[in-house]
């Protein structure tokens, strides 16, 4: 059975577990949520436990491989910037979705506050103590890189670490070889670690669901399924309108026409969840379909599947509101900007492996100071993950293809012309190792 579905169908027995508790008063079955409850606790403990080597080993190798996306000129400069612009944009898209819908609104206010009770004292202290705009800012800037990492000031962490990264991709070959062996094998690693806790998954959210749902009661699910709407929604406004736009100002073509020859690579990610397996349909679309050169698509692409991943921001920013809404805290404009950030640089360092998506919310969580409710935030989203994974992958390899088109366009290629889709060979550009879903 797969990973997914097993996540999903714990969410739902931990979901029934806590509502008959609650409903019905069972007093030996609350007993048992209460025990088992620490199972929950040690698997968001877990999960962010890897949080740091991860980030921090994608992001440097990811960043270290621009030292050779700007040796071979604009193309890599277009490709990145297209990619951090998408990439923030999505996740302002998110935000005002969020505004318009408020998926949190429509609960109980009893069970609204008894559900901010906890945190509390908490939001008081994050009140009191807003530092201005251009303080917080500045101290993204860490004085002592690994005191950020002690304290898991994660936009600080991401800032060194970008820094670090691109001045790795500036050293001769074979002095940036051996430390970009390193942080591979430390991605590596994390990843086998992610695989062993992602085994506890489906207990830990059983527990976690099971303790949310008992304390709470049906109310919630109300909430969650119009999430789902506004993510979706979100993904579709940015997916078909905005992208639409660009496709007609910058890549000047049809956007309908354009949409319908990059279907396939679209519906492959729709239907995989990933990115990895998107590409080979997005190589071949890129040249076949819309006549883009073999030098430019080879090279666009499987960076772009490294960096581009616009439909996992919108998602994060939706998804961090929603918590925050639900447990109360008031998360203003400082806060949101700090999540497109946070959704951006993380969006941007997630590896393509499953689970991805509890620890880059865990990121972005941590970076608006909403350690204390990860573990209750992450019980609510995680089972619906799945369905809403398959949308933003699917924007994502979207956005790509777009931003290839982008590309390709500002090199002065005419998309769709049949003498540019073997490409010239004259002035090769290396393609960047892929990753990332």
């Amino acid at each position: 059975m797969k990973l997914y579905t097993t996540i999903l169908i714990a969410l739902t027995l931990g979901a029934i577990v806590g509502v008959v508790a609650k409903a019905y008063d069972v007093a030996w079955l609350h007993g048992i949520i209460r025990a088992i409850e620490p199972v929950g606790t040690a698997f968001i403990r877990l999960m962010t436990m890897v949080v740091l080597p991860l980030v921090v080993s994608t992001l440097l190798t990811g960043t270290a491989s621009l030292g050779d996306a700007r040796q071979v000129g604009k193309v890599g400069a277009r490709t990145l910037g297209f990619a951090l612009v998408a990439t923030a944009v999505a996740a302002i898209v998110g935000l005002i979705a969020f505004a318009v819908v408020r998926p949190g609104s429509g609960l109980d206010a009893g069970v609204r506050d008894a559900l901010a009770a906890p945190f509390a004292a908490q939001a008081q202290t994050a009140t009191t103590s807003q530092t201005p705009l251009v303080q917080t800012l500045i101290e993204i800037i860490p004085r002592n890189p690994f005191q950020a990492l002690a304290d898991l000031d994660l936009l600080a962490v991401v800032f060194f670490t970008i820094v670090f990264g691109a001045a790795t991709g500036q050293l001769p070959p074979d002095r940036k070889a051996p430390i970009l062996a390193f942080f591979d094998g430390v991605t590596d690693v994390s990843m086998v670690i992610i695989g062993w806790v992602l085994k506890l998954a489906p207990y830990g959210v059983f527990a976690l669901s099971a303790s949310v749902f008992a304390s709470f009661g049906a109310e919630l699910i109300g909430s969650l399924l119009l999430f789902c709407l506004t993510v979706i929604a979100g993904e579709v406004v940015f997916g078909v309108g905005v992208l639409g736009a660009v496709v007609a100002a910058f890549v000047r073509m049809n956007p309908v026409t354009y949409f319908r020859k990059i279907a396939r690579a679209s519906l492959v990610a729709f239907s995989t969840s990933s990115s990895n397996a998107a590409l080979p349909v997005s190589l071949e679309v890129a040249e076949n379909e819309l006549g883009i050169s073999k030098r430019v698509a080879g090279f666009v692409l499987p960076l772009s599947a490294t960096l581009n991943k616009a439909g996992s921001a919108l998602y994060k920013s939706v998804a961090v509101m929603f918590i925050a809404e639900v447990y109360g805290v008031g998360l203003h404009f400082r806060e949101q900007l700090i999540i497109v950030v946070a959704a951006t640089a993380s969006a941007i360092s997630g590896a393509g492996v499953p689970g991805m998506g509890m620890v880059t919310i865990l990121i972005v969580l941590n970076a608006v100071g909403m350690r204390a409710q990860a573990q209750a935030g992450i019980a609510l989203v995680v089972g619906v993950d799945r369905l809403l994974d398959m949308v933003r992958t699917c924007v994502n390899v979207t956005c790509q293809l777009v931003g290839v088109g982008y590309v390709a366009r500002a090199e002065g290629e005419i998309l769709g012309d049949d003498s540019l889709r073997m490409g010239s060979d004259s002035s090769p550009i290396e393609s960047t190792p892929r990753s990332g879903r």
